[in-house]
């Protein structure tokens, strides 16, 4: 079984401890002196959710790649001990969507994922695990003597939606865990209509009614709504544990792991290294040769590791599409397309392969969208992108994919610690403050995120005692700045080049706070904010 990393023992320490204390002094108490104790900007006050104010609510915020799955494992053995004192509990395990939902049902049901061997261990092999859909094949003998965990998404449980409806509707072949309980008890859904109006029924809602389950909340990120409060309420839970990078303003964030303890802990690679280029051409070529240098390194690891790249083009009506992207890599860098995966709606040639595999050729895999969630490939080291419109959730994701260290083992060369981005300042005007909003989304901190982007400035892969030479900040803006605030000297540092799509803004040398606040207050006001990200990024490096 895995060892947990230290940021793990902690997460799970601390959770028991809430638990524990909350058998003392009630939830909300329990919570706020855990509060009191932290130094974390998430604690403050405990928010129940209404109706559901005795049991205990928290949530613990790990950014992207700090292991919630596994963690969401082992504390079901925890709130097991700690609060439900249940040999074996029903556990209603929920997450974001049904391709997450599939592939968490797969590791839980592999006994040799390390997932599953947490329950088995906790529990003794007496482990249960089905997809919600599958609710009849629960029986009252499986829940009285294993652990039971049932997944799905939200959506399966809203009354709207078709498996919802199941959920609620009545079922006789759910009667065997009925027929021991009394018509008298509360909070149980009854038969609206028809000859057996008033009775109870017979129903998977009505189930977890009576046995109360544990939910983990698997970064549901819609979790906290009116509408998915309703359903919580519905299913009457005995307590709520959430896992997620992005917590909801009235989640009650009970710990939160800094991405500096990820990294320290070994499990991403930062800082990332970002290149912008005058062209998708450039930044195509780029992200080749950094994929070839660090096949170099390489070499020197102990451990096989195949460095691969990935590509965000353009969508086929745009000027970039994956088409052109693959004719670029074939035809002007040579590249076998053998070595090329794409994974688009339309075309899904990563479907079966291993990418960790030794003997397998991808080194470059071009998408569109997001990539098939779930998907994951430490191997993956070079973001490329293309294309001109990004959603926040495609970036994020297929960056996510190029932070996961190999075998979470810090490497031995230097440069296989680090992520690389190469993107065209045409499709990425701003890259330092997108990037940057791409970092605080999937969970770190607007100082991490300052920290841990690395513009180029000179040799991609300089040893420690290269000197690098001084970059200018560069800054895309659609119309000029008013300069007029700054003195001759600040003047000298500071030039504005046209653009047929705007101006370009450069700085060069020492950017003090004073010059920083006059070309931050010579900008419209809708660039402030990223003009400000821009010169505190470069500022760190």
């Amino acid at each position: 079984m895995l060892k947990l990393k230290n940021y793990q023992e902690t997460t799970l320490n601390i959770l028991r401890d809430f638990l524990e204390n909350a058998h003392l002094v009630g939830s909300r108490q329990s919570f706020e002196q855990r509060s009191r104790k932290s130094t974390q900007r998430y604690a403050n006050y405990y928010q129940p959710i209404e109706g559901l104010e005795n049991i205990p609510y928290s949530c613990l915020r790990l950014p992207t790649g700090g292991g919630k799955t596994l963690l969401a494992a082992h504390s079901i053995g925890v709130a097991s001990d700690a609060w439900l004192e249940q040999d074996y509990p029903l556990v209603l395990w929920l997450v974001p969507t049904n391709a997450i939902r599939e592939q968490t049902l797969q590791t839980l049901l592999d006994p040799s994922h390390s997932n599953r061997e947490i329950l088995d261990n906790a529990f003794e092999g007496r482990v249960r695990v089905l997809d919600i859909a599958d609710f009849e094949q629960l029986r009252p003998h499986d829940i009285a003597n294993n652990l039971c965990i049932v997944i799905g998404t939200l959506a399966t449980l809203r009354v709207d939606n078709t498996e919802g409806r199941r959920v609620y509707a009545h079922n006789e072949n759910l009667e065997p865990h009925f027929s021991k309980v009394a018509e008298n008890i509360p909070n149980l859904e009854r038969t609206e209509e028809g000859p057996n109006k008033d009775k109870i029924k017979f129903s998977f809602r009505n189930i977890l009614a009576l046995v109360r389950p544990l939910v983990i909340i698997d970064e549901a990120h819609n979790a906290t709504t009116s509408l998915s409060m309703e359903v919580l309420r519905r299913v009457d839970p005995s307590c709520i544990i959430e896992f997620t990078a992005t917590p909801a303003a009235n989640s009650n964030v009970l710990h939160s792991v800094s991405a500096a303890e990820l990294k320290s802990a070994e499990m991403i690679k930062l800082p990332i290294i970002l290149t912008e280029h005058k062209t998708w051409q450039a930044a195509v070529s780029s992200s080749v040769d950094t994929r070839k240098k660090l096949a170099e390194f390489v070499g020197k690891d102990k451990d096989f590791i195949r460095p691969i790249v990935l590509i965000q083009a353009e969508d086929k009506d745009e000027d970039v599409p994956v088409d052109v992207v693959e004719r670029y890599l074939t035809e002007e860098e040579k590249i076998d397309r053998s070595k090329i995966a794409i994974a688009t709606g339309d075309q899904k040639e990563l479907e079966g392969i291993n990418l960790l595999a030794p003997d397998c050729p991808i080194e470059f895999v071009i998408t569109v969208q997001a990539l098939k969630e779930g998907w994951d490939c430490p191997f993956a080291y070079v973001f490329c992108s293309v294309a001109h419109v990004h959603s926040k959730k495609d970036v994020e994701q297929i960056l996510g994919r190029v932070l996961r260290m190999p075998y979470a083992q810090r490497r031995q060369q230097e440069e296989l610690n680090r992520a690389y981005a190469h993107v065209s300042s045409v499709s990425w005007p701003r890259a330092v403050a997108q990037l940057h909003d791409r970092l605080v989304s999937m969970g770190f901190d607007e100082q991490e995120a300052q920290q841990f982007i690395k513009p180029d400035v000179g040799e991609l892969f300089c040893s420690a005692e290269t000197t690098q030479p001084q970059s200018a900040i560069q800054i895309k803006l659609d119309s000029s700045p008013n300069l007029g605030l700054l003195d001759d000297q600040e003047r000298s540092k500071v030039n504005l080049q046209k653009t047929n799509d705007g101006i370009i803004l450069s700085i060069t040398g020492e950017v003090s706070k004073a010059l920083e606040e006059k070309i931050v207050n010579s900008v419209p006001a809708k660039d402030k904010a990223d003009v400000t990200k821009i010169i505190e990024v470069h500022r760190q490096n």
